[in-house]
């Protein structure tokens, strides 16, 4: 079979990392030992298009996609799978992915400790302005007032969670010891648990003094954090973003942001990625903006590699796939998460 891959491209060095261009996960070894051809594409996306009419299985990572678009899956005939090499699959058109009876799977729970971490780490950074702070030390500037004007603590605080799956739940836990009331919104999982209060969305959207985000992009959830709804956040409020850059309405969040209703934006998420130079969440005020590497620890690498490995046997096997890694089969949607209204 003909497997094609784009990773993030190798940097001279840089060792320590698995998931690029070099070292592709191991799976350069891995597939030839079964008889199998392995495309790693060296220029990117660009060089996708030329690997459709024959590839039988593409792999990529949600950090640098392969956008599997309709028109691509229509001219890939002999493509049976996609693999996200990670945790999230909307750079497959999942509907157009089910037409064509294309799998869909992903190596659930690979990353969610660190994209958990992250996202804490998000809101820390945020509240106490420590943008501000780093900038100065950088520049040679000693402005206290400065800095201290727009810094808290996070004791205290209303903190909302928009999608309380794997990865929402872990953010509850390790924020609980920091003293903070934590609310979710979640379409699927509308219950209390012992950190974290289930409320409808315009609560959350309304009373939190700061709103995390760990739900996947799903027609549903594409730009919902529109103008309405940005507007509608407590003034001064704070908005991270760990889950998928197009669920925030770009040109609203940098409207909101230059108004000063929102107080601080964070995450690691772009659309699209890579995201260009010029875009506009690169340069616009009190951002905490990082290229999307939430999910790219060594350690979150190393459960990847192992996932995607454990994917492949069951394929070439001919065995089931774990249900929690699948997102189409049998030519439908089946992952609760994209389903959700």
């Amino acid at each position: 079979m003909k497997i094609v891959a784009l990773f993030p491209e190798y940097v001279e060095g840089e060792e320590n990392q698995i998931l690029n261009t070099k070292k592709a996960i191991g799976l350069k070894p891995f597939l030839e030992d079964k008889g199998h051809e392995l495309v790693i594409l060296t220029d990117g996306e660009a060089d996708l298009d030329k690997h459709l009419a024959d590839m039988d299985i593409v792999i990529s990572a949600p950090f640098y996609p392969a956008y599997m678009t309709k028109e691509r899956l229509e001219k890939a005939p002999n493509l049976k799978l996609a693999i996200t090499a990670g945790v999230g699959s909307d750079h497959v058109d999942l509907k157009a992915a089910s037409e064509n009876n294309v799998g869909v799977v992903e190596v659930t729970g690979s990353n969610t400790v660190s994209v958990a971490e992250h996202a804490v780490m998000d809101l820390l950074i945020l509240l106490r302005n420590y943008e501000e702070g780093h900038r100065q030390s950088v520049e040679g500037e000693w402005n206290l007032s400065k800095v201290g004007n727009d810094a808290h603590e996070l004791q205290n605080k209303t903190i909302g969670i928009f999608g309380f799956g794997r990865i929402g739940q872990l953010v509850a836990e390790r924020l609980a010891p920091f003293n903070v009331t934590i609310q979710h919104y979640d379409p699927i999982n509308q219950k209390d648990n012992e950190h974290s209060k289930f409320v409808d969305f315009e609560t959350l959207v309304s009373t939190s003094d700061a709103i995390t985000i760990h739900a996947p992009l799903t027609p549903d959830t594409d730009t919902l954090f529109n103008n309405d709804v940005l507007s509608k956040m407590k003034e001064g409020s704070y908005l991270v973003n760990t889950a998928r850059g197009k669920i925030v309405d770009t040109e609203a969040l940098v409207k909101q942001l230059e108004s000063k209703h929102i107080q601080g934006y964070a995450g690691d998420v772009w659309y699209p990625q890579p995201a260009p130079a010029d875009h506009p969440w690169r340069n616009m005020p009190r951002n905490a903006m990082t290229v999307h590497y939430s999910g790219m620890t060594l350690e979150a690498q190393q459960r990847i590699e192992e996932g995607t490995k454990d994917i492949l046997n069951r394929f070439f096997n001919n065995e089931p796939f774990q249900d929690k890694d699948v997102i189409v089969d049998g030519g439908q949607i089946t992952s609760a998460s994209y389903n959700a209204k």
